[in-house]
């Protein structure tokens, strides 16, 4: 556990805590627009707490969330942006801290029938090219099916650097219950697992479901890992969010967060990805800089 690599933890409830007005459409892309100080303040925060790697709030920034117009027009400046904000942070740290630049679904968030092969590298190719001066690893997040990992990993090949592949899960009561871990396009974690040990990645991650359906897909990809002889970091970052996030449009309202996930609880949850063989953890939509310096306390990362 002590070669565990901290993660940050969710953006949006962090930006909201801090004073940012978040709404939706845009979610938190209005605070790059608004009031990035607070942006920089999360990372600042994230980074006290015990991160290790802080993510650009890039998230939002596709037409899905602040339409075609107002991409097409403050598209590249608001990603450049988001990139120098987190690199002052990282840099302002007394240790090393790298800055990941999250690359998201183009088409909506857990909507992989939306995903357009024809259209995604138009959008993608404007976050590389913009993020790519200020980040040391690409982060494709919260990815629903195998083909968005490989538009990732093709829009970077001109700014190649390390890149991450993360998939979120689908966590219904079956998945929940024990069954077979799947993405949200029903495509198997072990066909995820088994693209990504091919695809040039260093590490397969899960995000944006609920932490009782990680350890399973952790335990999925380290078998397959372990039987292709692949050398892939395996890692998770947990959401909060109380109900199935499949029963509400990703731009459409905000979803509520669980009041028992308390940081101990869900520092629990990270000693057992961690003991099933995840070695990078954080958090994701819910989860703060509390959260954070809970589990990297329970990992040995901070007194």
């Amino acid at each position: 556990m002590a070669d565990t690599l901290i993660l940050d933890g969710g953006m949006s409830r962090e930006l909201l805590r801090l004073g940012a007005e978040l709404k939706q459409p845009e979610w938190s892309a209005l605070a790059l627009m608004n009031s990035p100080e607070i942006v920089r303040q999360v990372h600042a925060e994230f980074i006290a707490a015990g991160a290790d790697v802080v993510t650009t709030n890039s998230y939002a920034l596709v037409p899905f969330h602040i339409g075609e117009e107002r991409f097409a027009k403050n598209g590249a400046d608001l990603i450049a942006l988001s990139g120098r904000l987190a690199r002052e942070a990282a840099d302002a740290s007394d240790r090393k801290v790298l800055v990941a630049g999250s690359l998201p679904p183009i088409f909506g968030s857990y909507e992989p029938e939306n995903f357009d092969p024809s259209r995604v590298q138009d959008y993608l190719q404007v976050l590389v090219e913009h993020l790519a001066p200020h980040i040391d690893v690409w982060l494709g997040e919260t990815l629903s099916l195998i083909a968005e990992g490989e538009a990732v990993s093709e829009a970077i090949k001109a700014h190649p650097k390390p890149f991450w592949i993360s998939f979120t899960l689908a966590d219904g009561e079956a998945q929940v219950a024990g069954g077979e871990a799947t993405l949200r396009s029903g495509e198997t974690v072990r066909a995820a697992a088994e693209w990504a040990a091919g695809s040039g990645a260093s590490a397969l991650l899960f995000n944006c479901a609920k932490p009782e359906v990680m350890k399973h897909a952790v335990e999925t990809a380290a078998a397959v890992f372990a039987e292709r002889g692949a050398d892939l970091k395996i890692g998770v970052y947990a959401n909060a969010f109380e109900t199935d996030t499949d029963e509400k449009a990703a731009n459409e309202g905000l979803h509520d967060t669980r009041q028992d996930l308390t940081g101990d609880v869900y520092s629990r949850f990270a000693c057992q990805w961690a003991d099933a063989g995840a070695t990078m953890i954080g958090g994701c939509c819910g989860i703060g800089a509390e959260h954070i310096h809970t589990v990297a306390t329970a990992l040995r990362r901070v007194a």
